[in-house]
């Protein structure tokens, strides 16, 4: 009997050896992107700011998107959510204002979490908002919206799943507590994501990029040496999926690992480029793909009724402005309340935001990053043949000392007002003297203009 379960048991770690080998091999196809997808991502790197939103049934419960997970919630019960979810005060048009008065430029929207709830009327699932008592699309209506008004629109979409049998929770780091006993069926699994994918690409116009998350559920916790997932995801087949359906559709897998083959940006979860203070981002930012970071603007991605802890407007201008610096976009995340209302705070600090980048944008959007390294002063963005000084905190001498400039400087002035400011360039870099010149309680930014 021990032989025999000695020999079962080798067996399954072979499987799972198996898997991990495949999900690593299944990269190594030759990914050449189309001239539209390349088009498409110089866009995304001009965009520099977006806005996440997560929401959806759990956000009944007040208490984040991963409370199923968190308090070991059934299934069984928690899909009584779907009697109690209705939105009654959803209006695209006002989720759309508040990102436009933010300055953001996209909205990557959760289609799907890892509690399996489906935003959209997807034919693939009963486990859906078409069928809550609210009964309508909020993605068609946010896909309009965002199509009329100029918005990009990118689809959140999660891999791994608390809800659903199908899925390998078996070999899963989450979802252990909700009650599931059937055997996974991954090859249906698989077959259930596919079409859900097709279903978001193929009825709601133009979606700017996939934003996948979950794969770090089959791989050992990030920072250990071996993070080869545990199941094969069978990525070629989905990304060339998605290239096919709409070659411009940006890929990105929020894995937590060096970009995969077939993906077209690479995003950091609450770390900027180069930075691991979540524990998250040990991979290296790549030098040849869009990059990008994610973060709240509280404490929570979904809605928490207790989380009060609310960034301010100068550290979400700061946030924008080192993440531009270092050649990445901003997605900055809000948790809508469950009746479909934006609550106040989030409101008013991303006027805020906005209000600063409408008289500043100039010195981020459609900017590059990697100039310097960030300075006790701030950071420099630069476009065309221009470089901008974004000084957070103003210097105890006259000047500030920007190291390593090898243009030839012509001018130098603020970006508010135009205001010309004297400077001296020498071969170690130009000093920028600062002395008299309005200080913005959030960031001054400074324009040197360059031959």
């Amino acid at each position: 009997m021990k032989l025999k379960l000695l020999a079962i048991a080798m067996c399954c770690v072979a499987t799972l050896g198996v898997n991990a080998q495949d999900s690593q091999q299944e990269h190594t196809n030759t990914y050449t992107p189309t001239a539209e997808n390349l088009a498409a991502r110089k866009e995304f790197q001009d965009r520099k700011l977006g806005m996440f939103i997560h929401w959806g049934a759990s956000s009944v419960l007040g208490d984040g998107e991963w409370v199923m997970n968190n308090r070991n919630i059934s299934v069984k019960d928690y899909g009584q959510l779907i009697n109690v979810f209705n939105p009654i005060y959803f209006d695209a048009k006002k989720w759309v204002a508040v990102a436009k008065a933010g300055g953001m430029k996209y909205i990557t929207f959760i289609t799907r979490h890892h509690d399996s709830f489906s935003n959209w009327d997807t034919k693939e699932s009963d486990w859906k908002i078409t069928n809550t008592p609210y009964g309508k699309d909020a993605l068609k209506q946010l896909a309009d919206e965002c199509h009329k008004e100029g918005i990009k629109l990118v689809c959140y979409y999660s891999l791994l799943d608390w809800y659903r049998t199908d899925y390998q929770y078996q070999t899963g780091r989450t979802g252990k507590g909700t009650g599931r006993t059937e055997k996974g069926n991954w090859d249906n699994y698989i077959r259930f994501m596919k079409a859900q994918l097709t279903e978001l690409l193929t009825n709601y116009g133009e979606i700017s990029g996939i934003w996948f998350d979950g794969h770090w559920d089959q791989t050992n916790e990030e920072g250990s040496a071996d993070r080869g997932s545990r199941v094969n995801w069978h990525y070629d087949e989905i990304y060339s999926l998605i290239h096919k359906l709409q070659p411009k559709c940006l890929i990105g897998n929020n894995h937590h690992l060096s970009p995969f083959e077939g993906e077209d940006f690479q995003m950091f979860e609450r770390d900027l480029p180069g930075e691991n203070k979540a524990g998250l981002s040990f991979q290296k930012a790549s030098d040849k793909l869009p990059l990008e970071t994610c973060e709240t603007l509280n404490g929570s991605w979904g809605f928490n009724i207790t989380d009060k802890n609310y960034k301010s407007v100068k550290e979400l201008v700061h946030y924008v402005v080192k993440a531009a610096s270092l050649n990445a976009n901003f997605l900055l995340n809000i948790g809508p309340n469950p009746d479909g209302t934006i609550q106040q705070e989030f409101v008013d600090r991303l006027k805020g935001l906005g209000d600063w980048m409408k008289e500043n944008g100039e010195s981020v959007y459609g900017t590059r990053g990697d100039i310097i390294k960030e300075q006790q002063w701030g950071v420099i963005t630069a476009k065309e043949k221009a470089l901008y000084a974004h000084i957070f905190t103003a210097p105890n001498q006259d000047y500030i000392f920007i190291p390593s400039i090898k243009q030839k400087i012509t001018k130098a002035t603020t970006l508010k007002g135009d205001v010309k400011i004297n400077f001296k360039q020498q071969p170690e870099g130009v000093f920028v003297y600062v002395k008299g010149i309005n200080i913005d309680p959030y960031n001054t930014v400074i324009k040197l203009s360059t031959k």
